[in-house]
């Protein structure tokens, strides 16, 4: 009975003395486990009198009983107290300052494509799509390419298989857009404009890449003279550079033009050329039925780069392609 007693003062104690759900799970192991205290004083039963052992065994279930009942309670008491701690510890002050998110940008070439179309849209010119990957009859042989054009060097172009390759101008697609006419799927007169990737096989330096970005436009129409591309050019880059800036045509050879400029605008003290130009060669009109004496045409092809370059002085065509975030950051947010 004594034994007893002290097992019970002994449990009590030490569950009251428990500062945690896993302490108290210990002193239920040690007190009413197979091997605990309780367990013990139940195997000394067979060691007792007969007369004894009814009066013995129920004195130990009450222990049991009380033990876990106590045990009950505190661990009531203890998982409310672990619950609060790790709520306070968990807590968000909602005051503190958020962390800041990375606000959208767009890449300066993305940027400057949109105000490209923005611009020629207005100018009523419809935009169309070409393949990347081209035929060589329309990057060449539609655009009135001799066949001893520098330009046409195997070792200028990346060629894929026999009659392909990484279109290296978007002009390629006035061939297209021609034997559509041919076709009657569409009729003249044409305001017709693409922007999109070329490819030449280039050694990469700061001013030379074997990836770049054009913008073509070409019209054919009744009457279709230099004036018409010079006010064109004019307009377009005005919208583009401000209204004070000054445009220079001066004389250049295109094969797929007659005549053939360059197009130049006043920047910073200087003249800065940003494509070539000129009237679409008749040749080209003749090869796809169009009566040449009826209709002219003219066309631009620009480089995309070089107007960014321009607007924020970049000075290297390489962060372009490199995706550097320092570099990426200094532009306008969406």
């Amino acid at each position: 009975m004594e034994s007893i007693q002290a097992i019970v003062a002994e449990a009590e104690s030490a569950i009251a003395n428990c500062r945690s759900t896993a302490e108290l799970q210990a002193v239920e192991s040690h007190y009413l486990g197979k091997k605990g205290a309780i367990s013990q004083l139940l195997r000394q039963i067979g060691t007792l009198p007969p007369e004894q052992r009814p009066l013995f065994g129920q004195q130990v279930n009450e222990a049991r009983a009380y033990i876990e009942t106590r045990i009950a309670e505190r661990r009531e008491v203890l998982a409310q107290q672990e619950i609060a701690e790790r709520l306070r510890a968990e807590s968000l002050d909602i005051t503190l300052p958020g962390v800041p998110l990375r606000p959208a940008r767009l890449h300066p070439l993305t940027l400057t494509m949109r105000r490209v179309k923005q611009a020629l849209l207005g100018l009523g010119f419809e935009f169309v799509e070409g393949p990347e990957l081209e035929r060589f009859e329309y990057n060449f042989g539609a655009l009135n390419y001799p066949e001893d054009h520098p330009a046409m060097d195997a070792q200028n172009s990346f060629h894929v298989g026999d009659g392909w390759l990484l279109r290296t101008q978007t002009t390629a697609i006035q061939g297209r857009i021609f034997e559509e006419v041919q076709r009657g799927e569409r009729s003249l007169p044409l305001r017709i404009a693409i922007i999109g990737r070329c490819f030449r096989y280039e050694n990469v330096d700061a001013t030379h890449s074997h990836t770049f970005h054009q913008v073509d436009a070409f019209m054919v129409d009744e009457g279709v003279s230099m004036a018409h591309l010079k006010g064109t050019l004019t307009q377009f880059a005005r919208i583009m550079f401000g209204e004070e800036v000054r445009v220079r045509f001066r004389p250049d050879f295109f094969p797929f033009v007659e005549p053939g400029v360059d197009f130049a605008i006043s920047w910073k003290g200087g003249w800065l050329e940003l494509g070539g130009a000129g009237l679409i060669h008749p040749n080209i009109l003749e090869h796809y039925g169009i009566d040449s004496e009826r209709y002219s045409g003219f066309a631009f092809g620009l480089g995309i780069e070089r107007i960014p370059m321009l607007q924020y002085g970049i000075d290297d065509l390489r962060l372009f392609l490199e995706n550097d975030m320092r570099f990426l950051a200094q532009f306008p947010l969406l």
